[in-house]
Parts: C-alpha cells; sequence; structure tokens
C-alpha cells in the first residue's frame, strides 16, 4: 500500500502516536536530571567481558587490574595513563575475589605483563571456594565471557549509546535500591507485605563509571555524611557475621598460580588499599596483617604496597570506611604510580 492509500486518520494516528512517545521520553529523562541524575554505564558481566577480551592481545607494556571494588575506586585510570603513557586494564569487580581472575588470565591467556593485584582482606583471604559468594560474583563474568554469543556482543554494543545519552535507563547488576529504569522502579513499589530483604538497608548507588570501567564515588557519597551513612549502614549489615579468615589457604592457592605466572615473564604486584573506621578494625580483627598479608608476599615473593608503610598512601580517609572519593582516587593512584616507577616496578614513560 503506498502512502497515499494509507487512510488520512491513520496516517494522523501514527505521528500522534510519535509525537506523544517523544514527549513521554524527553519528560522522563527531564525529570530525572532535575532530581541530579546523570546518565552512567552498568557496571555488568557484558562491560566486563568487553574489557576481559582485551587482554587476549596486550601490549607488551600493558598492565592489568584485578581485585574488588577498592582496586575499581581507588586506582584510576585516567589518572595512571597520564603519568605512565598506558591505559591500565580494569578486571576488578565490586564484592568479587580475584584470585579466580588470576587463574583465569593464567591459564587460559599468554599475558606476561604487569598485573596489580588489589586485596581486600575479608574478600581475598576468604575460604576458597566456588561456592561462596565472592568466588562466584567473579566465576560467573568469567564464564559469562568464555560462552558469550555474537547476539550478546552486539547486543550490548547497539545499548552502550543510549545508556551513555539517557539517565532513566541506569541500571546495575548489582540491583541498587535506587536505580531508576523500569523495571527497578517496579520492583521497588511496595505491594502490600513481603518476605525476603525488609530489615535490610536500603543500599543506594554511590558510583558512576565509563566505557573504560573507569570508577569514581558521587560527589554525593563523597561530601554528604547523611548519605555515606546510608552506605555504612549496609557495610555493618553485610559484615555483622564476619569471621576470621582460615589461615594460608588462600595463600597457597594463590602462591602456585603466582609461580606459573613469574616463570613465564609475567610481574605481579600486590596492593592493599587504604580503609578506615568499621572496616579497619575488622580487617585487623579477622584478617592480622602479620598472619596473612605479610606471609602472602613472603610466600609469593611478590612486591607488595601496604597503605601504612608509605607516608604518600596512608593519609587518606573514606568516605564510607572502604573507598576513597574521586579527588583522593586521583591523588592515591598518582602516589602508587609514583612509587611504582621509582622502584623500577613500571618501565619509565617514554617522552614524546
Amino acid at each position: 500500500m503506498s502512502r497515499s492509500d494509507t487512510p488520512l486518520h491513520l496516517r494522523k494516528t501514527l505521528w500522534i502516536t510519535i509525537l506523544f512517545s517523544l514527549i513521554s521520553v524527553v519528560s522522563w529523562e527531564f525529570f530525572w536530571r532535575s532530581r541530579g541524575r546523570i546518565p552512567d554505564l552498568p557496571d555488568d558481566k557484558f562491560l566486563w567481558a568487553q574489557t576481559r577480551a582485551k587482554v587476549e592481545n596486550p601490549d607488551a607494556s600493558s598492565v592489568v587490574i584485578i581485585g574488588s571494588s577498592r582496586t575499581l575506586f581507588n586506582l584510576q585510570i585516567p589518572e595512571w595513563q597520564k603519568m605512565t603513557g598506558v591505559k591500565p586494564i580494569q578486571l576488578s569487580t565490586a564484592g568479587g575475589n580475584p584470585i579466580p581472575v588470576l587463574e583465569d588470565i593464567i591459564e587460559h591467556t599468554n599475558y606476561a605483563g604487569t598485573l596489580i593485584v588489589g586485596v581486600t582482606p575479608g574478600i581475598f583471604f576468604s575460604k576458597i571456594s566456588k561456592d561462596s559468594r565472592s568466588w562466584s560474583r567473579t566465576q560467573k563474568r568469567i564464564d559469562f565471557y568464555h560462552k558469550r554469543t555474537y547476539a550478546d556482543r552486539l547486543n550490548h554494543f547497539l545499548s552502550i549509546p543510549l545508556q551513555n545519552n539517557l539517565a532513566f535507563l541506569t541500571a546495575s547488576e548489582n540491583e541498587w535500591a535506587d536505580d531508576i529504569d523500569l523495571k527497578s522502579l517496579l520492583r521497588a513499589t511496595k505491594w502490600g507485605v513481603r518476605t525476603g530483604k525488609e530489615n535490610d538497608p536500603p543500599f543506594n548507588s554511590f558510583q558512576y563509571l565509563d566505557i573504560d570501567r573507569n570508577t569514581r564515588m558521587s560527589d554525593r557519597c563523597a561530601h554528604d555524611t547523611t548519605f555515606a551513612n546510608t552506605v555504612k549502614r549496609v557495610w555493618k549489615s553485610h559484615n555483622k557475621k564476619a569471621k576470621k579468615s582460615p589461615k594460608d589457604e588462600a595463600v597457597l592457592y594463590v602462591s602456585k598460580l603466582v609461580k606459573k605466572f613469574k616463570d613465564r615473564g609475567g610481574n605481579i604486584v600486590f596492593l592493599r588499599s587504604p580503609s578506615t573506621g568499621f572496616y579497619k578494625e575488622q580487617e585487623a580483627k579477622n584478617q592480622p596483617r602479620e598472619e596473612f598479608w605479610d606471609v602472602l608476599l613472603e610466600k609469593t615473593g611478590v612486591k607488595g604496597y601496604h597503605y601504612d608503610d608509605y607516608e604518600s598512601l596512608k593519609n587518606f580517609d573514606c568516605p564510607e570506611w572502604s573507598h576513597l572519593s574521586g579527588e583522593d582516587a586521583d591523588k592515591f593512584t598518582n602516589a602508587f604510580v609514583t612509587l611504582l616507577l621509582k622502584d623500577n616496578v613500571l618501565p619509565q614513560p617514554q617522552n614524546n
């Protein structure tokens, strides 16, 4: 049927529908922007897998960062690149144990560059078990990477422009309490008495993430004490049953992996980022340094940087006990890279 054969009332209906949809989308976007929301990429398995693929054909001077959320927040990619000329590949996972990633890189790639391994004591030194929450969180991303289809890749590729430009599409794999996509809004709606997590404090997003998985703490969390306290309540809720880690279990497992990586010419560095308040007390109690961190360095023979050992790394405050603000993360990255360059752990940047 040609355009001239289409009844006039149907053409009018079509244009009215398009116009109404456009007005609705613009209004909804404007509403969330007026409430301070901005476009933000989700830190999901799709973006992680896209980043993991970069390890398959790395440059000889490449750097890969693995760890939990502290290395996500505290090591800033733009700052690192500015100082060294190298853009690190960020493969840390919030709440995830980095050991499965270490194993995956060593067993399934020929990578022999520099690995920065973030050590968050309660996660890194936890029981070696594929059923544990922190291990499985990371392992699921690794499994997805090895099994992803071309349809998965295309779907993610097409979603990026929309997520980069529309705030109301903001969602996450973590299911933050303040996600604003339609699915999350419906999930947050109270439909009467429900069982489950009613007693858990709401866990609101306190980060922003870009296409390189560079992650920064939101200004609200960094400067609004009331908001930061909501995150602290979540940390206390998640850790109220925290126990002392099994001694040497993780160290022995990692030692074998490290030896294999070093034997093929790889360079590995451990990093212990700052923690304060509740987390610092818990970690000192459940993963005392002399029984875990010190033993890790001794058994692996690897260079390690503990924030408490360096004046340039130790004087930072974590707004919610566990991560640095964006401004402090820039300073921390600068200080850490300066130490790596001074110790010849990284090659000196070439002058252009």
